[in-house]
């Protein structure tokens, strides 16, 4: 693991971005390529992070895009937002390693940061309830 001092420091510029995705019911996979950006949006430092790119799933390429809020605190954390201010999760990389946890009506959001080198960080979301049985991994590389 690579420690962290600073989260919105550490993500602030481009990744690419590797991600599966397992619809554990179903037996499903799919994947998404593309990019993230986090880019600064306001005067208290706040970053804009935004992915686009393709998810595969089910043999079709559909164009796929989500924006979220990254609220740096002075400790070095991190408030993550969906983009219409709601609360997502906590983010703390200085340990290099994070579990967040998020209620989605029924469903429940369980995350796992791993921030692997200054260039690469790994990201899993296991999603479980009525609605969802999924497991999402993503890999994250620094674009240069």
């Amino acid at each position: 693991m690579h420690p962290v001092p600073d989260t919105a420091a550490y993500l602030t510029g481009r990744w690419h971005i590797e991600r599966t995705v397992h619809d554990l019911r179903t037996g499903t996979e799919g994947s998404f390529r593309g990019t993230a950006d986090f880019r600064p949006d306001g005067p208290d430092g706040t970053l804009c992070h935004t992915e686009e790119g393709e998810l595969t799933w089910a043999g079709v390429v559909h164009p796929a895009t989500r924006t979220l809020r990254l609220r740096p605190r002075p400790d070095g954390t991190a408030e993550v937002t969906f983009a219409d201010g709601r609360p997502f999760h906590d983010l703390d990389l200085r340990t290099g390693r994070w579990r967040a946890g998020h209620p989605c009506a029924a469903d429940r959001y369980d995350g796992t940061f791993t921030a692997v080198t200054a260039d690469r960080w790994h990201l899993q979301w296991r999603v479980a309830g009525p609605a969802k049985d999924q497991l999402l991994r993503s890999i994250y590389r620094r674009a240069h």
